[in-house]
């Protein structure tokens, strides 16, 4: 039996600034019953280092999950950082993703058994990005419009993600039309739904491996809720190397052979078919 609360899992390669401070992020949580699972898919030793500084200064333990690096194999570090969780229930974000000081408290809130919850993000342009530091984050201005808007963030629509809270974000949680799904910088779920699709499908490198999982979760009858105006974090810019035509169009097939057949489990998952 895993212990309750939340395992919050991070993806990251050779990323150190913006992973500390993602974790400065965390340290502001109101939400306190929580540990970070940080997903290592081959970063050279800057990141340990930047983990073993940031370790000393939270209030949070950390677990470094590494592997060597051999290109883009984000699935089977995260399969691993699964099965290394202490807690019972999974948050899973990304190395880039900034999350707001409520943003555990609201997915702890409202996680129920049988379903799943799919968050968003509000993309920050480079300017904006590189203008974000501990303490704008120690005082949440960087998830203020004002101070947003006064570094470069361009005004859009996407900004009441920022604005909205309360009964009003559960209001357009209810009526967005953009469909519920598993998103890897912004979604959680029990760790024994996970297991029991088999979590992540490890032939599938960049492009839409989180949202085959969230289709096989639905698949096998776990119930998708959207709090994408509830649960925000403020996500940075970054170059995106390694998409290639080539991965999109293979984990499109994968996709289309999970939703054709309706598979909850994949045999290329946390368990390995014999």
């Amino acid at each position: 039996m895993k212990k309750e609360g939340i395992s919050v899992v991070i993806s990251t390669y050779n990323s150190e600034r913006y992973l500390e401070l993602v974790l400065w992020g965390f340290q502001s949580q109101t939400f306190k019953a929580f540990e970070i699972v940080i997903a290592d898919d081959g970063s050279g030793p800057q990141t340990k280092a930047c983990i073993d500084r940031m370790s000393s200064l939270v209030d949070f333990s950390i677990q470094h999950i590494w592997q060597e690096d051999e290109g883009f194999q984000k699935s089977r570090i995260l399969n691993k950082a699964l099965m290394a969780a202490k807690y019972e229930y999974i948050v899973m974000t990304d190395g880039d993703c900034i999350p707001r000081k409520d943003f555990l408290a609201v997915h702890n809130e409202h996680k129920q058994k049988g379903c799943f919850l799919s968050g968003g993000y509000v993309m920050l342009p480079m300017n904006t990005s590189k203008a974000i530091s501990e303490q704008t984050i120690q005082d949440q201005s960087c998830f203020d419009i004002k101070w947003l808007l006064a570094a470069g963030y361009p005004s859009s629509k996407k900004r009441f993600k920022l604005t909205l809270r309360g009964w009003k974000a559960r209001f357009m949680n209810k009526i967005t039309p953009t469909t519920p799904s598993w998103n890897g910088h912004n979604a959680s779920g029990w760790l024994s739904d996970l297991i029991e699709v088999n979590g992540f499908d490890e032939r599938m490198q960049y492009g839409g491996q989180d949202r085959e999982l969230g289709e096989r979760l639905v698949n096998a009858g776990i119930k998708p809720i959207q709090i994408r105006y509830s649960a925000i974090c403020v996500h940075l810019d970054h170059k995106r190397g390694y998409k290639t035509p080539e991965s999109i169009a293979k984990n499109k097939g994968i996709r289309a052979q999970t939703k054709k057949e309706r598979l909850t489990r994949t045999a290329f998952g946390i368990q390995k078919a014999s």
